[in-house]
């Protein structure tokens, strides 16, 4: 048996209304939103109580989803949200852009923040890492020629 596709990514934020405010400047699409809760939700993530608000977004394109929740209960713990990007588990999120610089403007009112600088690989792509909601990193390229 065999996978037959990627559903989505889920990414635990504090402040749900600005994620999601965030990743629609990005340029992905608000889809459904809704709140989680019941038993049936506690025995999926092994917690008690479970009670989330979430937001889907797409990509433009329809091929990627990611899931935005927000943990009323219980609180959702901290985590580090300065971690380096060689840190161990998920580590970053990779978006193709039209416009590099554009896209820094419109999200740094968002608190994005360059984790490195912005950089030429191969005359192929300019790329960047920003830290955007729960510190995620955010990995941008725009193709070149």
């Amino acid at each position: 048996m065999a996978i037959k596709r990627m559903e989505h990514i889920g990414i635990v934020v504090e402040d749900l209304p600005a994620a999601t405010e965030f990743f629609v400047e990005l340029g992905l699409e608000r889809g459904g939103e809704g709140q989680v809760e019941g038993a049936w939700a506690d025995r999926i993530v092994g917690l008690e109580g479970v009670m989330s608000d979430l937001v889907m977004l797409k990509s433009p394109d329809g091929r990627a989803e990611i899931e935005l929740v927000k943990f009323l209960s219980p609180p959702a713990r901290d985590g580090e949200p300065g971690a380096p990007s060689n840190t161990l588990g998920l580590r970053h999120l990779s978006f193709t852009v039209d416009n590099l610089d554009d896209v820094l403007a419109r999200l740094e009112p968002h608190g994005a923040e360059l984790v490195g600088e912005v950089a030429t690989y191969r005359d192929i792509y300019r790329l960047c890492y920003i830290r955007g909601p729960a510190g995620i990193i955010v990995e941008l390229a725009e193709e070149l020629g």
